[in-house]
Protein backbone atom coordinates (compact mmCIF):
# COMPACT_ATOMS: atom_id res chain seq x y z
CA UNK A 1 0.00 0.00 0.00
CA UNK A 2 1.00 3.40 -1.25
CA UNK A 3 2.37 5.58 2.22
CA UNK A 4 -0.14 8.76 2.75
CA UNK A 5 -0.87 11.42 5.02
CA UNK A 6 -3.11 10.21 8.27
CA UNK A 7 -6.80 12.25 8.10
CA UNK A 8 -7.70 13.81 11.04
CA UNK A 9 -10.24 11.33 12.07
CA UNK A 10 -7.32 8.86 11.79
CA UNK A 11 -5.27 10.24 13.93
CA UNK A 12 -7.62 11.16 16.81
CA UNK A 13 -8.45 7.20 16.30
CA UNK A 14 -4.93 6.19 16.97
CA UNK A 15 -4.88 8.54 20.08
CA UNK A 16 -8.24 6.93 20.95
CA UNK A 17 -7.41 3.48 21.25
CA UNK A 18 -4.04 3.89 22.58
CA UNK A 19 -4.95 5.84 25.80
CA UNK A 20 -8.15 3.44 26.04
CA UNK A 21 -6.44 -0.33 25.28
CA UNK A 22 -2.53 -0.38 24.71
CA UNK A 23 -0.56 -1.89 27.73
CA UNK A 24 2.41 -0.14 27.14
CA UNK A 25 0.68 3.13 27.76
CA UNK A 26 0.79 4.96 30.86
CA UNK A 27 -2.10 7.90 31.13
CA UNK A 28 -0.60 9.34 34.39
CA UNK A 29 2.55 10.24 33.02
CA UNK A 30 1.29 10.48 29.17
CA UNK A 31 4.23 8.16 28.23
CA UNK A 32 5.12 5.35 26.58
CA UNK A 33 6.56 2.48 29.38
CA UNK A 34 9.10 0.69 27.28
CA UNK A 35 10.22 3.98 25.75
CA UNK A 36 10.06 5.83 28.38
CA UNK A 37 9.05 8.83 26.49
CA UNK A 38 5.97 10.01 24.57
CA UNK A 39 4.10 7.23 22.70
CA UNK A 40 5.56 6.96 19.11
CA UNK A 41 1.99 6.85 17.83
CA UNK A 42 0.96 10.09 19.02
CA UNK A 43 3.25 11.77 16.68
CA UNK A 44 2.26 9.87 13.37
CA UNK A 45 1.37 11.56 10.77
CA UNK A 46 2.03 9.58 7.39
CA UNK A 47 0.81 5.68 7.20
CA UNK A 48 3.53 2.99 7.43
CA UNK A 49 6.06 2.24 10.35
CA UNK A 50 3.47 1.29 13.24
CA UNK A 51 4.43 0.76 17.34
CA UNK A 52 4.54 -3.51 16.82
CA UNK A 53 2.89 -4.20 19.87
CA UNK A 54 0.58 -0.86 18.63
CA UNK A 55 -0.09 -3.35 15.29
CA UNK A 56 -0.06 -6.56 16.54
CA UNK A 57 -2.39 -5.81 20.08
CA UNK A 58 -4.24 -2.96 20.11
CA UNK A 59 -5.25 -2.28 16.50
CA UNK A 60 -7.29 -5.11 15.62
CA UNK A 61 -9.76 -4.35 18.81
CA UNK A 62 -10.79 -1.16 16.14
CA UNK A 63 -11.93 -3.08 12.87
CA UNK A 64 -12.88 0.47 10.51
CA UNK A 65 -9.67 2.20 12.06
CA UNK A 66 -7.36 -1.10 10.97
CA UNK A 67 -9.43 -1.35 7.87
CA UNK A 68 -8.66 2.14 7.03
CA UNK A 69 -4.73 2.36 8.16
CA UNK A 70 -3.53 -1.00 6.61
CA UNK A 71 -6.21 -1.41 3.45
CA UNK A 72 -6.92 -5.31 4.38
CA UNK A 73 -10.32 -6.26 4.47
CA UNK A 74 -11.27 -8.70 7.53
CA UNK A 75 -12.82 -11.73 5.92
CA UNK A 76 -14.64 -15.02 7.15
CA UNK A 77 -15.36 -17.88 5.45
CA UNK A 78 -19.23 -18.47 5.13
CA UNK A 79 -20.19 -21.46 7.54
CA UNK A 80 -22.27 -23.34 4.42
CA UNK A 81 -20.41 -22.87 1.05
CA UNK A 82 -16.97 -21.72 2.27
CA UNK A 83 -17.01 -18.45 0.10
CA UNK A 84 -14.71 -15.78 2.08
CA UNK A 85 -16.82 -12.52 2.60
CA UNK A 86 -16.61 -9.42 4.68
CA UNK A 87 -17.20 -9.14 7.92
CA UNK A 88 -20.03 -7.07 9.01
CA UNK A 89 -21.51 -7.80 12.59
CA UNK A 90 -22.53 -11.32 13.32
CA UNK A 91 -23.15 -12.13 9.79
CA UNK A 92 -21.98 -16.17 9.61
CA UNK A 93 -23.35 -16.41 6.01
CA UNK A 94 -22.05 -14.83 2.71
CA UNK A 95 -26.23 -15.02 1.79
CA UNK A 96 -29.86 -15.15 2.41
CA UNK A 97 -29.94 -18.73 0.53
CA UNK A 98 -27.17 -20.06 2.39
CA UNK A 99 -28.53 -19.03 5.77
CA UNK A 100 -31.78 -20.21 4.50
CA UNK A 101 -29.57 -24.02 3.80
CA UNK A 102 -28.11 -23.70 6.82
CA UNK A 103 -31.79 -23.38 8.47
CA UNK A 104 -32.56 -26.65 6.19
CA UNK A 105 -30.14 -28.27 8.15
CA UNK A 106 -30.76 -27.65 11.60
CA UNK A 107 -34.23 -28.24 11.17
CA UNK A 108 -33.55 -31.60 9.58
CA UNK A 109 -31.25 -32.18 12.48
CA UNK A 110 -33.32 -31.17 14.87
CA UNK A 111 -36.29 -33.72 13.92
CA UNK A 112 -33.96 -36.65 13.63
CA UNK A 113 -33.14 -36.57 16.84
CA UNK A 114 -36.57 -35.89 18.43
CA UNK A 115 -37.71 -39.15 16.03
CA UNK A 116 -34.65 -41.01 17.00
Amino acid sequence: MKSRELTAAERAGIKKVVVKLCANYDSGYRICLPLDCACYMFGKWWTGGYCKYFKNAVLPNDPALCEALTGEIKTRPCAVCGIAFPISGKRAYCSAACADEAQRRRNRKFMRKKRG
